[in-house]
Protein backbone atom coordinates (compact mmCIF):
# COMPACT_ATOMS: atom_id res chain seq x y z
CA UNK A 1 0.00 0.00 0.00
CA UNK A 2 1.21 3.85 -0.44
CA UNK A 3 2.36 5.80 2.51
CA UNK A 4 -0.23 8.82 3.92
CA UNK A 5 2.88 10.34 4.93
CA UNK A 6 4.16 10.87 1.95
CA UNK A 7 2.17 13.59 0.99
CA UNK A 8 5.07 16.23 3.05
CA UNK A 9 6.83 15.28 0.00
CA UNK A 10 4.70 17.55 -2.10
CA UNK A 11 4.89 20.57 -0.12
CA UNK A 12 8.79 20.18 -0.55
CA UNK A 13 8.38 19.70 -3.91
CA UNK A 14 6.23 23.20 -4.17
CA UNK A 15 8.91 25.06 -2.14
CA UNK A 16 11.53 23.67 -4.20
CA UNK A 17 9.06 25.16 -7.51
CA UNK A 18 9.03 28.48 -5.87
CA UNK A 19 12.64 29.00 -4.99
CA UNK A 20 13.29 27.74 -8.80
CA UNK A 21 11.13 30.46 -10.44
CA UNK A 22 13.49 33.04 -7.93
CA UNK A 23 16.51 31.36 -8.94
CA UNK A 24 16.00 32.25 -12.59
CA UNK A 25 14.43 35.76 -12.15
CA UNK A 26 17.86 36.58 -10.51
CA UNK A 27 19.65 35.17 -13.29
CA UNK A 28 17.97 37.12 -15.87
CA UNK A 29 18.88 39.73 -13.51
CA UNK A 30 22.56 39.24 -13.76
CA UNK A 31 22.17 38.82 -17.95
CA UNK A 32 20.79 42.09 -18.57
CA UNK A 33 23.26 43.53 -16.39
CA UNK A 34 26.02 41.73 -18.03
CA UNK A 35 24.65 43.22 -21.51
CA UNK A 36 24.30 47.58 -19.82
CA UNK A 37 20.61 46.55 -18.32
CA UNK A 38 21.21 46.99 -14.74
CA UNK A 39 18.61 49.20 -13.82
CA UNK A 40 18.24 47.54 -10.58
CA UNK A 41 21.93 47.83 -9.53
CA UNK A 42 20.98 50.53 -6.80
CA UNK A 43 18.70 48.03 -4.56
CA UNK A 44 20.39 44.66 -6.34
CA UNK A 45 23.72 44.98 -7.41
CA UNK A 46 25.43 42.29 -9.27
CA UNK A 47 27.37 40.78 -6.50
CA UNK A 48 24.11 40.20 -4.64
CA UNK A 49 22.35 39.16 -7.57
CA UNK A 50 24.94 36.26 -7.55
CA UNK A 51 24.94 35.22 -4.02
CA UNK A 52 20.90 35.14 -4.04
CA UNK A 53 21.33 33.08 -7.22
CA UNK A 54 23.50 30.45 -5.95
CA UNK A 55 22.34 30.30 -2.39
CA UNK A 56 18.49 29.59 -4.22
CA UNK A 57 19.97 27.10 -6.23
CA UNK A 58 21.65 25.10 -3.08
CA UNK A 59 17.87 25.34 -1.04
CA UNK A 60 15.88 24.70 -3.92
CA UNK A 61 17.80 21.57 -4.53
CA UNK A 62 18.35 20.70 -0.46
CA UNK A 63 14.42 21.11 -0.48
CA UNK A 64 14.02 18.69 -3.54
CA UNK A 65 16.63 16.16 -1.58
CA UNK A 66 14.28 16.46 1.31
CA UNK A 67 10.89 15.84 -0.55
CA UNK A 68 12.19 12.89 -2.56
CA UNK A 69 13.48 11.54 0.80
CA UNK A 70 10.01 11.72 2.47
CA UNK A 71 8.33 9.76 -0.49
CA UNK A 72 11.12 7.62 -1.04
CA UNK A 73 11.79 6.52 2.67
CA UNK A 74 8.29 5.25 3.71
CA UNK A 75 7.89 2.92 0.76
CA UNK A 76 11.52 1.90 1.06
CA UNK A 77 10.89 1.57 4.80
CA UNK A 78 7.50 -0.31 4.46
CA UNK A 79 6.08 1.67 7.05
CA UNK A 80 4.54 6.06 7.87
CA UNK A 81 6.96 8.57 8.79
CA UNK A 82 7.08 8.75 12.45
CA UNK A 83 5.96 11.35 12.61
CA UNK A 84 4.36 14.07 9.66
CA UNK A 85 3.91 17.15 12.06
CA UNK A 86 7.53 17.74 12.69
CA UNK A 87 8.31 17.45 8.75
CA UNK A 88 5.84 20.37 8.18
CA UNK A 89 7.62 22.15 11.00
CA UNK A 90 10.72 21.56 9.18
CA UNK A 91 9.69 22.50 6.27
CA UNK A 92 8.62 26.21 7.47
CA UNK A 93 12.05 26.19 9.41
CA UNK A 94 13.62 25.76 5.97
CA UNK A 95 11.69 28.76 4.59
CA UNK A 96 12.44 31.18 7.41
CA UNK A 97 16.17 30.31 7.08
CA UNK A 98 15.99 30.60 3.42
CA UNK A 99 13.69 33.44 2.91
CA UNK A 100 15.74 35.63 5.90
CA UNK A 101 19.05 35.04 4.46
CA UNK A 102 17.96 36.22 1.13
CA UNK A 103 16.82 39.29 2.58
CA UNK A 104 19.52 39.79 4.48
CA UNK A 105 21.70 39.53 1.43
CA UNK A 106 19.52 42.39 0.00
CA UNK A 107 20.63 44.51 3.34
CA UNK A 108 24.61 43.12 3.14
CA UNK A 109 24.28 40.86 5.83
CA UNK A 110 26.17 38.01 4.73
CA UNK A 111 29.23 36.34 4.66
CA UNK A 112 32.13 37.42 2.55
CA UNK A 113 32.64 33.63 1.51
CA UNK A 114 31.53 32.51 -1.67
CA UNK A 115 29.14 30.10 -2.24
CA UNK A 116 28.94 29.95 1.65
CA UNK A 117 27.14 33.65 2.01
CA UNK A 118 24.83 32.77 4.67
CA UNK A 119 25.41 34.53 8.10
CA UNK A 120 26.79 32.35 10.76
CA UNK A 121 23.52 33.07 12.90
CA UNK A 122 21.66 31.40 10.50
CA UNK A 123 24.18 28.72 10.54
CA UNK A 124 23.01 26.99 13.77
CA UNK A 125 18.92 27.45 12.53
CA UNK A 126 20.33 24.92 9.70
CA UNK A 127 21.82 22.39 11.53
CA UNK A 128 19.07 22.33 13.85
CA UNK A 129 16.59 21.85 10.56
CA UNK A 130 18.91 19.28 9.23
CA UNK A 131 18.80 17.33 12.79
CA UNK A 132 15.01 17.42 12.47
CA UNK A 133 14.79 15.94 9.48
CA UNK A 134 17.79 13.37 9.47
CA UNK A 135 16.11 12.14 12.85
CA UNK A 136 13.02 12.00 10.82
CA UNK A 137 13.87 9.99 8.35
CA UNK A 138 16.90 7.71 10.46
CA UNK A 139 13.87 7.28 12.52
CA UNK A 140 11.99 5.81 10.05
CA UNK A 141 14.83 3.81 8.55
CA UNK A 142 15.36 1.99 11.66
CA UNK A 143 11.94 1.18 12.45
CA UNK A 144 10.97 0.43 8.98
CA UNK A 145 10.37 -3.79 7.41
CA UNK A 146 13.31 -3.44 5.63
CA UNK A 147 16.55 -1.59 4.73
CA UNK A 148 17.22 -1.67 1.11
CA UNK A 149 20.12 -0.27 -0.21
CA UNK A 150 18.80 2.47 -2.23
CA UNK A 151 17.27 3.46 1.13
CA UNK A 152 20.78 3.36 3.03
CA UNK A 153 22.81 5.29 -0.05
CA UNK A 154 20.19 8.15 -0.09
CA UNK A 155 20.25 8.56 3.65
CA UNK A 156 23.91 7.91 3.65
CA UNK A 157 24.26 10.79 1.05
CA UNK A 158 21.92 13.20 3.09
CA UNK A 159 23.82 12.41 6.54
CA UNK A 160 27.62 12.92 5.35
CA UNK A 161 25.67 16.29 3.38
CA UNK A 162 24.85 17.37 6.90
CA UNK A 163 28.26 16.53 9.03
CA UNK A 164 30.04 17.90 5.90
CA UNK A 165 28.28 21.24 6.11
CA UNK A 166 30.25 21.64 9.79
CA UNK A 167 33.68 22.64 8.20
CA UNK A 168 31.87 25.72 6.94
CA UNK A 169 30.86 26.94 10.40
CA UNK A 170 33.93 27.08 11.60
CA UNK A 171 35.83 30.67 11.93
CA UNK A 172 39.51 30.99 10.37
CA UNK A 173 41.67 33.97 10.35
CA UNK A 174 43.97 32.82 7.65
CA UNK A 175 42.56 33.40 4.56
CA UNK A 176 43.89 30.39 3.27
CA UNK A 177 42.46 27.84 5.81
CA UNK A 178 39.49 28.97 5.71
CA UNK A 179 39.59 28.69 1.54
CA UNK A 180 41.21 25.19 2.89
CA UNK A 181 37.97 24.47 4.68
CA UNK A 182 35.37 25.95 2.93
CA UNK A 183 35.86 23.24 -0.10
CA UNK A 184 34.96 20.75 2.38
CA UNK A 185 31.76 21.80 2.04
CA UNK A 186 31.00 22.94 -1.65
CA UNK A 187 33.22 20.78 -3.39
CA UNK A 188 32.68 17.07 -1.52
CA UNK A 189 28.88 18.40 -1.30
CA UNK A 190 28.45 18.87 -5.07
CA UNK A 191 31.38 16.28 -6.14
CA UNK A 192 30.87 13.90 -3.58
CA UNK A 193 27.73 13.20 -0.92
CA UNK A 194 25.20 14.62 -3.16
CA UNK A 195 25.97 12.79 -5.96
CA UNK A 196 25.29 9.72 -3.37
CA UNK A 197 21.82 11.32 -2.88
CA UNK A 198 21.74 11.17 -6.93
CA UNK A 199 22.21 7.59 -6.86
CA UNK A 200 19.98 6.85 -4.40
CA UNK A 201 16.98 8.70 -6.32
CA UNK A 202 18.21 7.16 -9.42
CA UNK A 203 17.90 3.73 -8.32
CA UNK A 204 14.54 3.81 -7.06
CA UNK A 205 13.32 5.37 -10.02
CA UNK A 206 14.87 2.83 -12.23
CA UNK A 207 13.18 0.23 -9.75
CA UNK A 208 10.17 1.80 -10.73
CA UNK A 209 10.51 2.61 -14.26
CA UNK A 210 12.19 -0.27 -15.88
CA UNK A 211 11.15 -3.07 -14.13
CA UNK A 212 14.76 -3.97 -13.34
CA UNK A 213 15.48 -6.84 -10.54
CA UNK A 214 16.04 -4.70 -7.28
CA UNK A 215 19.45 -6.96 -6.68
CA UNK A 216 20.88 -5.91 -10.41
CA UNK A 217 19.95 -2.46 -9.95
CA UNK A 218 21.62 -2.11 -6.36
CA UNK A 219 24.67 -3.80 -7.37
CA UNK A 220 24.92 -1.13 -9.81
CA UNK A 221 24.73 1.22 -7.16
CA UNK A 222 27.72 -0.24 -4.79
CA UNK A 223 30.11 1.02 -8.27
CA UNK A 224 28.68 4.35 -8.32
CA UNK A 225 29.19 4.40 -4.35
CA UNK A 226 32.76 3.56 -5.00
CA UNK A 227 33.98 5.53 -7.80
CA UNK A 228 32.06 8.66 -6.06
CA UNK A 229 34.66 8.26 -3.06
CA UNK A 230 37.53 7.56 -5.12
CA UNK A 231 37.52 10.04 -6.83
CA UNK A 232 35.55 12.57 -5.11
CA UNK A 233 37.59 13.12 -1.77
CA UNK A 234 40.98 13.78 -2.78
CA UNK A 235 39.49 15.17 -5.89
CA UNK A 236 38.87 18.37 -3.65
CA UNK A 237 42.64 19.41 -4.52
CA UNK A 238 41.82 21.16 -7.94
CA UNK A 239 40.51 23.54 -6.01
CA UNK A 240 43.61 24.16 -4.04
CA UNK A 241 45.54 24.80 -6.65
CA UNK A 242 46.16 28.96 -6.44
CA UNK A 243 45.31 29.46 -2.67
CA UNK A 244 48.36 29.09 -0.96
CA UNK A 245 48.60 25.32 -0.18
CA UNK A 246 51.70 22.52 -0.40
CA UNK A 247 52.20 21.99 -4.08
CA UNK A 248 51.47 18.66 -4.04
CA UNK A 249 48.39 19.23 -4.37
CA UNK A 250 49.00 20.19 -7.86
CA UNK A 251 49.57 16.10 -8.72
CA UNK A 252 46.81 15.27 -6.06
CA UNK A 253 44.19 17.39 -7.80
CA UNK A 254 44.99 16.49 -11.42
CA UNK A 255 45.09 13.25 -10.62
CA UNK A 256 41.77 12.56 -8.81
CA UNK A 257 39.96 14.81 -10.79
CA UNK A 258 40.97 13.37 -13.99
CA UNK A 259 39.35 10.08 -12.68
CA UNK A 260 36.03 12.46 -11.20
CA UNK A 261 33.89 11.46 -14.37
CA UNK A 262 34.06 8.27 -13.94
CA UNK A 263 31.33 8.20 -11.03
CA UNK A 264 29.10 9.97 -13.96
CA UNK A 265 30.13 8.05 -16.62
CA UNK A 266 28.90 4.95 -14.39
CA UNK A 267 25.75 6.45 -14.00
CA UNK A 268 24.87 6.77 -17.04
CA UNK A 269 25.76 3.17 -18.38
CA UNK A 270 23.82 2.24 -15.27
CA UNK A 271 20.54 4.04 -16.53
CA UNK A 272 20.65 3.07 -19.88
CA UNK A 273 21.81 -0.31 -19.50
CA UNK A 274 18.69 -0.86 -17.00
CA UNK A 275 16.28 0.89 -19.69
CA UNK A 276 17.43 -1.31 -22.09
CA UNK A 277 17.06 -4.65 -20.05
CA UNK A 278 13.84 -3.38 -18.50
CA UNK A 279 10.69 -5.50 -19.81
CA UNK A 280 8.11 -2.91 -17.72
CA UNK A 281 6.32 -0.52 -20.03
CA UNK A 282 5.70 2.55 -17.44
CA UNK A 283 3.05 4.93 -18.43
CA UNK A 284 4.96 7.45 -17.26
CA UNK A 285 7.36 8.85 -19.75
CA UNK A 286 8.14 12.12 -18.56
CA UNK A 287 9.74 10.53 -15.54
CA UNK A 288 11.57 8.31 -17.60
CA UNK A 289 12.48 10.97 -19.90
CA UNK A 290 13.90 13.27 -16.72
CA UNK A 291 15.34 9.86 -15.00
CA UNK A 292 17.49 8.81 -18.17
CA UNK A 293 18.15 12.52 -19.48
CA UNK A 294 19.93 13.02 -15.84
CA UNK A 295 22.07 10.65 -16.20
CA UNK A 296 23.46 11.47 -19.22
CA UNK A 297 23.31 15.06 -18.88
CA UNK A 298 25.32 14.85 -15.78
CA UNK A 299 28.36 13.05 -17.75
CA UNK A 300 28.19 15.58 -20.46
CA UNK A 301 28.16 18.67 -17.67
CA UNK A 302 30.11 17.19 -15.06
CA UNK A 303 31.87 15.04 -16.50
CA UNK A 304 32.92 15.68 -19.82
CA UNK A 305 32.97 19.85 -19.17
CA UNK A 306 34.44 19.26 -15.89
CA UNK A 307 37.24 17.35 -16.89
CA UNK A 308 37.51 19.76 -19.56
CA UNK A 309 39.42 22.32 -17.46
CA UNK A 310 40.30 20.80 -14.35
CA UNK A 311 43.98 19.73 -14.63
CA UNK A 312 46.33 22.32 -13.33
CA UNK A 313 48.00 23.27 -17.08
CA UNK A 314 44.21 24.16 -18.32
CA UNK A 315 42.82 25.12 -15.18
CA UNK A 316 46.08 27.94 -15.05
CA UNK A 317 44.26 29.71 -17.52
CA UNK A 318 40.48 28.98 -17.40
CA UNK A 319 40.71 29.73 -13.31
CA UNK A 320 38.01 32.11 -11.97
CA UNK A 321 36.56 32.51 -15.79
CA UNK A 322 33.25 32.14 -17.50
CA UNK A 323 34.86 28.57 -18.32
CA UNK A 324 33.67 27.50 -14.93
CA UNK A 325 30.17 28.79 -15.07
CA UNK A 326 30.16 26.77 -18.17
CA UNK A 327 30.74 23.75 -16.68
CA UNK A 328 28.81 24.82 -13.34
CA UNK A 329 25.36 24.99 -15.34
CA UNK A 330 25.43 21.87 -17.12
CA UNK A 331 26.82 20.13 -14.45
CA UNK A 332 24.31 21.53 -11.38
CA UNK A 333 21.60 20.66 -14.26
CA UNK A 334 21.96 17.61 -14.97
CA UNK A 335 23.12 15.66 -11.87
CA UNK A 336 20.76 17.13 -9.47
CA UNK A 337 18.25 19.75 -10.97
CA UNK A 338 17.19 17.00 -13.19
CA UNK A 339 17.06 13.99 -10.61
CA UNK A 340 14.84 16.43 -8.47
CA UNK A 341 12.49 16.87 -10.82
CA UNK A 342 12.57 13.36 -12.35
CA UNK A 343 11.29 12.67 -8.80
CA UNK A 344 8.58 14.97 -8.99
CA UNK A 345 7.35 13.89 -12.21
CA UNK A 346 7.10 10.39 -10.68
CA UNK A 347 5.59 11.19 -7.27
CA UNK A 348 2.94 13.46 -8.35
CA UNK A 349 0.67 11.07 -10.47
CA UNK A 350 0.63 8.47 -7.22
CA UNK A 351 0.24 11.30 -4.44
CA UNK A 352 -2.73 13.21 -6.67
CA UNK A 353 -4.40 9.92 -8.81
CA UNK A 354 -4.34 12.37 -12.10
CA UNK A 355 -2.28 10.27 -14.55
CA UNK A 356 -1.37 13.33 -16.90
CA UNK A 357 1.86 12.15 -17.38
CA UNK A 358 3.21 11.89 -20.97
CA UNK A 359 1.49 14.97 -21.96
CA UNK A 360 2.56 17.81 -25.05
CA UNK A 361 3.06 20.34 -22.38
CA UNK A 362 5.03 18.19 -19.97
CA UNK A 363 7.16 16.50 -23.04
CA UNK A 364 7.98 20.47 -23.99
CA UNK A 365 8.73 21.63 -20.77
CA UNK A 366 11.75 18.85 -20.73
CA UNK A 367 12.61 19.61 -24.68
CA UNK A 368 12.93 23.08 -24.56
CA UNK A 369 14.57 23.47 -20.95
CA UNK A 370 17.37 21.29 -21.94
CA UNK A 371 18.02 22.43 -25.21
CA UNK A 372 17.85 25.87 -23.94
CA UNK A 373 20.44 24.97 -20.94
CA UNK A 374 22.44 23.52 -23.66
CA UNK A 375 22.56 26.76 -25.08
CA UNK A 376 23.02 28.48 -22.46
CA UNK A 377 26.46 26.49 -21.61
CA UNK A 378 27.78 26.84 -25.37
CA UNK A 379 27.09 30.72 -24.58
CA UNK A 380 29.31 30.78 -21.59
CA UNK A 381 31.60 28.50 -23.67
CA UNK A 382 32.21 30.67 -26.09
CA UNK A 383 32.69 33.75 -24.32
CA UNK A 384 35.24 32.15 -21.38
CA UNK A 385 37.25 30.35 -24.13
CA UNK A 386 37.44 34.44 -25.78
CA UNK A 387 37.70 35.40 -22.13
CA UNK A 388 40.62 33.62 -21.10
CA UNK A 389 42.64 34.87 -24.75
CA UNK A 390 41.86 38.05 -24.28
CA UNK A 391 42.60 38.29 -20.84
CA UNK A 392 45.08 35.85 -20.45
CA UNK A 393 47.21 35.45 -23.44
CA UNK A 394 46.37 39.19 -24.73
CA UNK A 395 46.77 41.09 -21.00
CA UNK A 396 43.70 42.65 -21.91
CA UNK A 397 41.99 45.07 -18.90
CA UNK A 398 39.55 43.19 -17.60
CA UNK A 399 36.50 45.70 -17.93
CA UNK A 400 37.51 46.04 -21.63
CA UNK A 401 37.27 42.19 -21.96
CA UNK A 402 33.99 42.04 -20.41
CA UNK A 403 32.33 44.97 -23.02
CA UNK A 404 34.15 42.75 -25.55
CA UNK A 405 32.69 39.22 -24.77
CA UNK A 406 28.92 41.00 -23.75
CA UNK A 407 27.21 39.63 -27.43
CA UNK A 408 27.50 36.45 -25.57
CA UNK A 409 25.48 37.02 -23.28
CA UNK A 410 22.76 38.58 -25.84
CA UNK A 411 22.76 34.88 -26.91
CA UNK A 412 22.46 33.57 -23.27
CA UNK A 413 19.65 35.64 -22.47
CA UNK A 414 17.78 34.16 -25.95
CA UNK A 415 18.74 30.44 -24.39
CA UNK A 416 17.68 31.47 -20.69
CA UNK A 417 14.03 32.31 -22.00
CA UNK A 418 13.58 29.02 -24.13
CA UNK A 419 14.91 27.45 -20.90
CA UNK A 420 12.74 29.34 -18.71
CA UNK A 421 10.08 28.89 -20.94
CA UNK A 422 10.42 25.29 -20.72
CA UNK A 423 10.44 25.43 -16.26
CA UNK A 424 7.44 27.36 -16.49
CA UNK A 425 5.67 24.92 -18.25
CA UNK A 426 6.89 22.17 -15.84
CA UNK A 427 5.09 24.09 -12.99
CA UNK A 428 2.39 24.47 -14.98
CA UNK A 429 2.33 20.57 -15.18
CA UNK A 430 3.26 20.28 -11.19
CA UNK A 431 0.18 22.29 -10.55
CA UNK A 432 -2.22 21.13 -12.82
CA UNK A 433 -1.69 17.99 -10.68
CA UNK A 434 -3.61 19.40 -7.83
CA UNK A 435 -2.92 18.51 -4.14
CA UNK A 436 -2.09 15.16 -2.88
CA UNK A 437 -5.48 12.96 -1.29
CA UNK A 438 -5.56 10.14 0.81
CA UNK A 439 -7.70 8.39 -1.94
CA UNK A 440 -5.15 8.72 -4.31
CA UNK A 441 -2.24 7.15 -1.25
CA UNK A 442 -4.82 4.62 -0.82
CA UNK A 443 -4.15 3.07 -4.13
CA UNK A 444 -2.83 -0.58 -4.44
CA UNK A 445 1.21 0.31 -4.64
CA UNK A 446 3.25 -0.32 -7.89
CA UNK A 447 5.70 -1.78 -6.00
Amino acid sequence: MKYKSQKVAYWFFAFSMLLLVLQITYGFIMGFARIGFDGLHEFIPFNTARAVHTNLLVVWLLSGFMGAAYYIIPEEAQRELVSVKLAYVQLISLAVVGVAAIIGYHFNWWEGRKFLEIPRQLDYLVVVNVLLFLGLILATLFKGKRKTTTALVLTMGLLFAALLYIPGMLPFDSQVTDSFFRWWVVHLWVEGVWELIMGGILSFLLIKLTGVDREVIEKWLYVIVGLTFLSGILGTGHHYYYIGVNKIWLIVGGIFSALEPLAFLAMALFAVNMYRKGEKKHPNKIALFWTLGSAIVSFVGAGLLGFAHTLPQTNLYTHGTLVTAMHGHLAFWGAYAMIVLAIISYALPNMTGRKLYDSSVGRAAFWLSNIGMLGMTVAFGVAGVAQVYLERKFKMDFMEVQAEISIHFVVLILCATMFATGIVMYIWDFYKHGKPTDEALDLESDL
